[in-house]
């Protein structure tokens, strides 16, 4: 039975059995996206009345060593300051971002963009192709510069198809680094519903530690760039500073010390721990960190939308609260706003955003 097997699946007969496979597996993850889609919006028709909106306070900021660091809770003052940076750039702008909407928001950064590279700045641009596929097309047409590089990461990915998980990952950064003297970072996309609908986290970093952002869009950039591309130089820090760092996950090679940080981070908590989080899917060491500092007296608070933009992640989320909740943890449930912000702050003296 082996052999005639073997002997009937010609390299042909097997190329067309692999790309029924593939039409298969593509077929049914749209059928499951578009009904989530459809039950996620009977939901959200559901939910409990309240006036939506979110409280908001000013950008507040903070001196760390040699770096000055804003912090941002609303959407516009990020845009406007984020905007305000671009158009003072002289040399060069890395631009980098999941979500960049075909809307007023989106135009106006495509403008500044645009704008840089007419001036003779160098512009780089990276944005989600999946992310956008629900966004008008042809705002993503670009006019050919050359100043102005553009990349649009894979909306289908080969490990979508191959379930290899080293090549399913998405661009979710949004990182903005001008001159090498400013960066941004934090979870704001770009678009309208995100400066005003989302409660979100973002800060401005100025110093030498603008090179954690810088260094971390150069080695995704030249590792997913095109060859018409422009490569970006690889140098080393410009001065040695533990007090700001900047952490990048890969999934090409499995590694995620995003996730180390957290762990890490908590294990050393003495008096609380304070997490924001837009959706709240633990894996078990991170649960049992969760559970070791509130068994040893540490006040431990987390915070996730009541309802988030994506319903499997609330589903998936809910069976994890029973167990938490019997270990002294609290769980907030933000409501009549999506919480965007993934942030924890541990014994007030150390903080990822």
């Amino acid at each position: 039975m082996g052999q005639s097997f073997f002997h009937r699946l010609r390299p042909a007969k097997s190329w067309d059995l692999l790309k029924k496979i593939g039409l298969g597996v593509a077929s049914a993850q749209l059928a499951a996206i578009v009904t989530i889609h459809a039950v996620d919006r009977m939901r959200r028709r559901r939910v409990p009345g309240g006036r939506p909106g979110f409280p908001t306070l000013p950008p507040a900021d903070t001196s760390i060593v040699d770096n000055e660091v804003r912090t941002y809770t609303e959407g516009h003052s990020v845009y406007s300051d984020m905007l305000a940076a671009i158009d003072s750039a002289t040399d060069y702008v890395y631009f980098e971002s999941y979500i960049w909407r075909a809307d007023a928001t989106g135009q106006k950064f495509k403008d500044a963009l645009i704008a840089a590279a007419r001036r003779g700045v160098t512009v780089c641009a990276i944005y989600d192709g999946f992310a956008v596929l629900n966004q008008n097309p042809f705002f993503y047409f670009f006019p050919k510069l050359p100043h102005l590089h553009i990349i649009r990461f894979p909306a289908i990915r080969i490990g979508n198809f191959t379930f290899n998980l080293r090549k399913t990952g998405r661009d979710h950064r949004k990182i903005l680094v001008v001159d090498g003297e400013v960066g941004f970072v934090g979870g704001y996309n770009i678009g309208d519903p995100f400066g005003n609908e989302w409660r979100d986290t973002h800060v401005r970093v100025t110093g030498p530690a603008v090179w954690e952002l810088e260094n971390g869009f150069a080695d995704f950039w030249n590792h997913f760039k095109p060859r018409r591309h422009p490569s970006l130089p690889d140098e080393g820090s410009r001065e040695w500073n533990a007090e700001i760092t900047a952490a990048s996950n890969l999934p090409s090679r499995l590694l995620f010390p995003v996730r180390g940080l957290y762990i890490d981070a908590m294990d050393r908590a003495n008096h609380q721990v304070l997490i924001t989080q837009a959706y709240f899917i633990p894996d078990r060491e991170i649960l049992q960190a969760l559970v070791s500092a509130a068994r040893r007296g540490v006040t431990v608070k987390i915070l996730i939308p009541e309802y988030s933009n994506h319903i499997m992640a609330d589903w998936i989320a809910r069976p994890y609260y029973g167990e938490l909740l019997r270990e002294g943890v609290e769980i907030w449930l933000y409501q009549h706003a999506m919480v965007h912000s993934k942030t924890m702050t541990v014994d007030g003296i150390w903080s990822t955003v």
